[in-house]
C-alpha cells in the first residue's frame, strides 16, 4: 500500500512539472499582439499574385472601405490583394493633378441615376453598360424581392424601371443620398475602355437586339451628317464615323441631343465618379468569374443569391478583334480617342493599346 501511494505521488509530480513547463513554453511563445484570443492559423485564399502592394502607413482604414457584410468583420488584411490594389491604384490617379479633368466629375443627377439600390442588404450598384450590368441587376432584382429567383425575371422587364423594383439613388432627397453613399456596400464593373466601346457599336449600331431604333434612325445619321469624311458613301454608320465623333472635344454638343443614350458609350468617369464616391469593390469584366463570386460575399449576400453562369470564354480580352477594328482609323483619330478614355485607362490598370505604340 505503501508503494502504491509513493507511485501516485509520482505520477502527480510529473504531470505538475509538465503543465508548468507547458505554461512556460505559451507565454514564451505567444503572439503578443494576440491579445489573449484564440489563435488561428492566418490563411489568405483566392489571392491573386502580385509583384508589389502598397500599404498605406496609417493603422486604420476609412470607414468607406470596409465592407458592410459579414464577410471582412472590418479588417482588409482577409480582402484579395488584387483588389487593394485596384482602390489604391484609383486613389493614387484620383490625386493626379495632369489627370484631374479626365478623373473627376460632379455627383450629379446623370451620375445618380445610374447607381441602383438595394435597401434591404445596403448595397449600391453603379450601372457601367457593355459590362454585363444586366446580369448584375437581375441579382439585384432577386434581393429587393421582386422575384424570388433569377430563373423567373422576364427580360423584358430587366431593363424596365417601372417594374423591375430597382431604385435609382436619384429618387431619394439629398440627405439619403449622403447616408447611402456613407453607408452602403458600393461596386461597378469595368472592362477594356475600347473593347467595351467596339461591345456598345455592334450592339447598337449593328445587331440593335432590343429593337431600339432611335439608334439607327436618329443617333447615327447625326453621326454621320457630322463625321463622316465621304459624303457620297451612303451605307449605315461605320465604326470609323463611330470613333471620330468619341474623339471630337466638342462632341458634347451632340451628346445633349441623343441624351442618355450615350451611356453606352460615355466615360466609367461620367457615369459613376469614382474619385467622389468611395466604392466598396471594383470588379473587372476580364477576372468576372473570380470578381463576382468575391462581391457577392464582400456584400454579405452569397448565400441568397448566385451570380448567374457565364459562358466559357465571354469574359477574355479579345486582342486581335480590337486590333481588326481599330485597323482601318487613323492613328490621329485613335490618339484622340485615347486621349478622352484615357482617364478611364488609367484609374483601372489598363494598357495603352499597343497599335497606338507603334
Amino acid at each position: 500500500m505503501h508503494h502504491q501511494w509513493l507511485l501516485l505521488a509520482a505520477c502527480f509530480w510529473v504531470i505538475f512539472m509538465f503543465m508548468v513547463a507547458s505554461k512556460f513554453i505559451t507565454l514564451t511563445f505567444k503572439d503578443p499582439d494576440g491579445y489573449g484570443a484564440k489563435q488561428e492559423p492566418l490563411i489568405l485564399t483566392a489571392v491573386t499574385k502580385v509583384e508589389e502592394v502598397h500599404v498605406p502607413e496609417e493603422k486604420h482604414w476609412p470607414e468607406e472601405f470596409q465592407p458592410t457584410g459579414k464577410a471582412f468583420s472590418g479588417n482588409l488584411i482577409h480582402q484579395p490583394l488584387v483588389h487593394m490594389e485596384r482602390l489604391e491604384l484609383l486613389r493614387n490617379v484620383c490625386k493626379d493633378t495632369a489627370l484631374r479633368d479626365l478623373s473627376h466629375t460632379a455627383v450629379s443627377k446623370f451620375v445618380l441615376d445610374r447607381i441602383f439600390v438595394c435597401d434591404k442588404h445596403k448595397i449600391l450598384f453603379c450601372q457601367t453598360p457593355k459590362v454585363g450590368n444586366t446580369q448584375w441587376k437581375k441579382v439585384l432584382i432577386v434581393l429587393n424581392g421582386a422575384f424570388s429567383s433569377i430563373e423567373e425575371i422576364p427580360e423584358n422587364i430587366v431593363h424596365d424601371h417601372e417594374k423591375n423594383g430597382l431604385p435609382r439613388l436619384s429618387s431619394f432627397s439629398d440627405s439619403e443620398i449622403k447616408k447611402r453613399l456613407n453607408l452602403y456596400f458600393k461596386f461597378f464593373i469595368v472592362r477594356d475602355p475600347f473593347e467595351r466601346l467596339i461591345s456598345a457599336f455592334k450592339d447598337k449600331f449593328v445587331h440593335n437586339p432590343r429593337f431600339e431604333p432611335w439608334y439607327r434612325h436618329e443617333i447615327a445619321p447625326g453621326i454621320i451628317r457630322k463625321y463622316r469624311k465621304n459624303r457620297t458613301e451612303t451605307k449605315g454608320l461605320q465604326f470609323e464615323d463611330f470613333v471620330r465623333y468619341l474623339g471630337d472635344p466638342n462632341h458634347r454638343w451632340l451628346d445633349v441631343q441623343f441624351g442618355d443614350h450615350i451611356i453606352h458609350w460615355v466615360t466609367y468617369v461620367e457615369l459613376c465618379a469614382p474619385c467622389e464616391i468611395t466604392y466598396s469593390v471594383i470588379g473587372h469584366h476580364e477576372t468576372l468569374e473570380d470578381d463576382a463570386p468575391y462581391i457577392l460575399k464582400a456584400a454579405g449576400i452569397d448565400h441568397l443569391v448566385s451570380y448567374p453562369t457565364i459562358p466559357p470564354g465571354i469574359t477574355v480580352y479579345n486582342r486581335t478583334k480590337v486590333e481588326r477594328y481599330f485597323s482601318g482609323i487613323s492613328k490621329r483619330d485613335i490618339r484622340r480617342l485615347y486621349a478622352r478614355f484615357e482617364g478611364d485607362f488609367k484609374l483601372f490598370g489598363y494598357r495603352e493599346p499597343d497599335f497606338l505604340l507603334n
